[in-house]
């Protein structure tokens, strides 16, 4: 019996363990991220396979299954009857590409058993996700500081951002955007009874620390959201209200200092408010080719005839490179011509899935709102008194806000940091039985 317990001990801490580095894989890159995820789906697989092969699938599962299996038809149409004609994606790559995307629906499939049986500790990535965040900001301050951060990558001249651990791909204000709200929820959380103390003196500390991080980071986006995360959080959740108003008093202190006393940053924030007022004057004066449009504008407008070529399914995952070169109505006098993607993921799914992909996406999107945050804040239902989902809710409501500039829906960051937090949300949601039942 002993001896049971303990295997159950090692397989639980395990595969928490494994879930736990997914923060620091993403600082050590896409090949450890694949790894990590690899490592996790074929433990879970091992560990816990007769939970795995019992899962129940319900509507919400269904449409994405769905939508996944619409990217492989997707990718097979388009290598067969119009890449290889355009002499692309000879070597089926559409085609493969959307059949090894499958590995974050086993991902969204893992995690979501993990988490609705309770087989993994979630404390442990809370944890990890802090330290990672915390580590990011630290090398990001001895990087503006030394001009060099600690793994010898130096800033990159010319350059109005810091990569920090991450080197030359500036991506640094996201990572703490992305992982760093789970900080906050740590102690309240997990060590209630020793940390009453503490809380109101930490909470404001690694705000501070965060925030100045994503500011010399120079992701101004990422600030945005930031604060968005933060300021929804303070409104819907009561016993963080009484923060209110010292984030209230901290972070205009701390930008103004930090805006008046540092050049680049100055120039960063002058220069973001310039391409916003851009961006709120064009549409009014009708022309989105004008010289004058910021370049991201240029990249969103392209999107539309690209759509135009496919407009029911779409051209495949990643083939908006290839079919944005081809579209209608190219303006032959601008300097820009495209882009990888249209830097909107309902742009991109759109383009890539068709009208078909997108409503499926949008509807399973309402779904997971609908079922964690009108469940949790305004329905009756045994959701509201868990607050382990609090963070994966707003964090999902973020990086799904369709109103913002985004990276590539279909990288393996993006994919792997998105299907990772809506099966926490939906595992979270199911074990508490509120899924898809009258309350």
């Amino acid at each position: 019996m002993h001896l049971i317990s303990n295997i159950n001990f090692f397989k639980k801490n395990f595969l928490s363990i494994v879930l736990a580095l997914v923060p620091f894989s993403f600082i050590a890159g896409n090949m450890i991220i694949n790894i990590n995820i690899i490592m996790l789906i074929l433990s879970t697989i091992l560990i816990a396979n007769r939970r795995l092969l019992n899962i129940k699938f319900h509507l919400f599962d269904i449409l994405l299954i769905t939508f996944f299996f619409l990217i492989i038809f997707t990718g097979l149409i388009n290598d067969i009857l119009v890449l290889n004609k355009l002499s692309w994606g000879t070597d089926y790559a559409t085609t493969i590409r959307s059949v090894l995307f499958l590995k974050y629906l086993l991902l969204y499939l893992t995690v979501r058993c993990l988490i609705e049986n309770e087989l993994i500790k979630i404390k442990y990535f809370f944890i990890t996700s802090s330290l990672a965040s915390i580590f990011v900001c630290f090398d990001i301050f001895y990087q503006f500081i030394y001009g060099v951060d600690i793994f010898g990558y130096e800033i990159i001249p010319g350059f109005r951002k810091l990569g920090g651990p991450f080197g030359d791909e500036l991506i640094a204000g996201g990572f703490i955007q992305r992982f760093s709200i789970l900080s906050f929820f740590v102690l309240p959380i997990f060590f209630i009874k020793n940390a009453q103390n503490y809380i109101k003196y930490l909470i404001p500390v690694l705000f501070f620390i965060f925030f100045v991080g994503i500011i010399l980071s120079g992701n101004r986006m990422s600030l945005l959201l930031f604060l968005l995360i933060v300021f929804l959080i303070l409104i819907f959740q009561k016993q963080a209200r009484k923060y209110f108003f010292s984030f209230l008093i901290i972070f205009p202190i701390i930008f103004v200092i930090i805006y008046n006393s540092n050049p680049k940053v100055k120039y960063n924030f002058i220069n973001f408010y310039g391409q916003i007022t851009k961006i709120v004057s064009i549409p009014f004066k009708g022309n989105f080719n004008k010289e004058e449009a910021p370049q991201y504008l240029e990249e969103f407008s392209t999107f539309y005839e690209t759509w135009k070529i496919n407009k029911y399914i779409g051209g495949g995952i990643k083939s908006f490179r290839y079919y944005c070169h081809v579209r209608q109505n190219i303006n032959k006098d601008s300097k820009f011509v495209c882009n990888m993607h249209p830097h909107n993921y309902y742009l991109e799914i759109l383009t890539e899935t068709g009208l078909i992909g997108f409503i499926i996406v949008t509807i399973i999107f309402f779904m997971s709102l609908y079922l964690s945050f009108f469940k949790k804040y305004i329905s009756k239902s045994k959701l509201s008194n868990n607050n382990i989902i609090i963070p994966f809710i707003f964090l999902f409501f973020i990086e799904i806000f369709p109103l913002k500039s985004t990276g590539s829906f279909f990288t393996t960051g993006n994919a792997t940091y998105i299907f990772l937090i809506l099966a926490i949300l939906i595992g979270l949601v199911r074990k508490d039985n509120s899924i898809e039942n009258k309350n």
